[in-house]
């Protein structure tokens, strides 16, 4: 049976077809769809499936259902696997139970994250194999095939698509899924289960030793693929080798071509490829794992090899895509290199800069916090959309999930004597926040944070967190206080606010400035796409002659607003919000009544 699916689909149907039995995330571009597609497909198949509150967190849960007999999934972006870290490198140790796939979907050229590092490192880190798909069907087929190779070696196994192949749709075979193998029961083992110095040694030395086993059943998977024509070799990893093969064809070269998707690399076949080949090309996105290996094999095996890699002919930042590739090879066979031609949107929309959407609440928190606590004053901020609030003069610093609270408390320590007041989502304070409070909490830091509480994951799709009351299901559960958690890590006030009341969300500012310890302003309006699906229905304004044109409301940024001549207007864009009213300094913008 075929279907059209997207990458992210695929993942989730190869996991319903291999018996899973639990799958844990937290959101994060690219991978976000895994989660939300197994919620939407599952029907009645007895699986738990949930948004934990952080990666590090999913990994955990999916390792108990494992050893409990369970197979599990844990899902989560690139940079989510540096929180995941922890849990990651020991599980390499310990083993499964049933099979465990870690799902890291990476993200070249930073389409929607902080950094493009490459999770295959961490693959080789931990010494846990890693399958790198290049389109949905391999994703689908590799989840179902990672899941058995994990039972078979007592091990993860990482599946590594990147956001190409998440986001691209593609018929995909696939077959109905399958509820859960076997009965789940916990079995005590602590010479396997429990990480003692005196259990780790053994373990470790257990994992080096099955390192070859593993080596030789990926060097037979079907997605390392060796084809040997010419003296001249390309070898090309996961989706890149897509780009290889059609670029060949383009350029009618008759080259020698190894496609891997499987790591470690498959040794074997790059020394069938360098002792046939005089000069060879390896083609992969950011980091060069695989040249690395070939130029040590060469070493051995070929020395004269001229070994064409990162650098010079491929970039090791961004993403690749067909037209570099191809160019990559004309200018290693001395053929004419093709132009790239500029993007039609380049010629028909002007350059915009990232913002915050019309009606957004942060809009109103972040004006009436620099309206309170002034230029000079230092704003520590973190990853959310409202991120994109930078041009506003109230995002002074964003280094990672959780880390504002952190910053701004070292920046006090580090003996700043201005204004403090970070800021941070509410998802994102559940996430990894909280600790950066308590440690505030704990060590006296004079300092305010801010939590944009809109009660959903905004950024990521509007996905539930412990803070909305409701599941990835969709069930009720409990709904934890912001303000109760924030008290009880330590803060010594505690203010909400609605950001639609400018002067309520000022005054709340202004106590919270002025408290000589730490303080905690909590934010809170809907987000405004998420109200408007539920069907809110947003007041009317408009503007009255009485217009003076000073443009303080433009100044506000909020897009609903623009001139007309040497007058404001409201657009279609406006959410009635009503902010804009209140900031008008004479009283021009009006809601419309009746």
């Amino acid at each position: 049976m075929r279907e059209y699916l997207l990458g992210n689909t695929a993942i989730a149907k190869g996991l319903l077809e291999a018996g899973i039995g639990l799958a844990a995330g937290y959101p994060g571009t690219p991978s976000s769809e895994i989660i939300e597609s197994l919620v939407e497909l599952k029907g009645d198949l007895p699986l738990h499936i949930e948004w934990s509150v952080n990666e590090k967190v999913a990994l955990e849960v999916a390792a108990g259902a494992s050893w409990t007999g369970a197979r599990a999934a844990a899902t989560m972006k690139h940079v989510g696997l540096n929180v995941a870290a922890d849990p990651f490198m020991t599980l390499a140790y310990l083993g499964v139970g049933a099979g465990l796939l870690v799902i890291c979907a990476d993200d070249p050229f930073c389409h929607s994250s902080q950094n493009e590092q490459d999770s295959r490192r961490y693959s080789q880190f931990a010494s846990i194999p890693c399958l790198d798909p290049a389109d949905p069907q391999e994703a689908r087929d590799m989840t179902i095939y990672g899941l058995e190779l994990s039972e078979r070696f007592n091990i993860p196994v990482m599946l590594r698509p990147t956001t190409r192949v998440s986001h691209a749709r593609a018929d995909v075979e696939v077959n109905g899924g399958r509820p859960p193998t076997g009965e789940s029961h916990f079995v005590k083992n602590p010479a396997r289960r429990v990480a003692l110095p005196s259990h780790a040694r053994p373990l470790h030395n257990e994992l080096l030793a099955k390192q070859p086993e593993i080596e030789e059943e990926l060097e037979s998977c079907p997605w390392n693929q060796l084809t040997l024509k010419g003296e001249t070799g390309v070898i090309a990893a996961g989706i890149a080798g897509l780009y290889a093969e059609e670029a060949l064809m383009d350029l009618d070269l008759d080259h020698s071509l190894l496609r891997v998707g499987g790591y470690p690399a498959p040794k074997r076949l790059i020394r069938r490829l360098i002792e046939h080949v005089s000069r060879l090309l390896v083609v992969e996105e950011l980091e060069p794992v695989i040249e690395e290996q070939v130029l040590m094999l060469a070493g051995e095996t070929n020395p004269s090899l001229d070994i064409l890699g990162k650098e010079e002919h491929i970039p090791r930042w961004g993403e690749l895509d067909l037209l570099a590739v191809k160019n990559a090879l004309a200018r290693m066979n001395g053929l004419e290199i093709e132009q790239r031609g500029p993007l039609p949107a380049a010629k028909m929309l002007p350059p915009r800069p990232p913002a915050l959407c019309p009606g957004c609440s942060h809009r109103a928190t972040y004006y009436a916090m620099r309206r309170v606590f002034g230029k000079k004053a230092i704003y520590p901020s973190d990853i959310g959309c409202y991120t994109m609030a930078v041009g506003m003069g109230t995002v002074d610093t964003c280094l990672c999930m959780g880390a504002s609270i952190s910053i701004a408390s070292g920046i006090r320590f580090g003996g700043e004597g201005e204004g403090i007041c970070a800021s941070l989502g509410d998802s994102t304070f559940l996430h990894s926040g909280m600790t950066g409070l308590l440690n505030a909490a704990y060590n006296q830091a004079r300092i305010t944070v801010t939590i944009l509480d809109n009660s959903t994951t905004a950024m990521t799709g509007h996905q539930p967190h412990p803070g909305t009351g409701v599941t990835a299901t969709g069930q009720t559960t409990v709904q934890i206080s912001l303000e109760a958690l924030a008290r009880a890590l330590g803060a010594g006030l505690v203010e909400s606010v609605d950001p639609n009341d400018l002067e309520g969300t000022m005054e709340g500012f202004q106590r919270a400035r002025d408290y000589p310890g730490l303080s905690v302003v909590i934010a809170r309006q809907p987000c405004v796409i998420k109200a408007r699906r539920g069907g809110a229905r947003p007041r009317a304004f408009q503007v009255s002659d009485e217009c003076q044109g000073c443009r303080i409301c433009v100044e506000y940024g909020c897009p609903a607003i623009e001139f007309d001549g040497e007058v404001a207007r409201i657009n279609n864009l406006c959410t009635g919000c009503g902010v804009c009213a209140q900031i008008c300094p004479a009283s021009a913008i009006k809601e419309v009544k009746g």
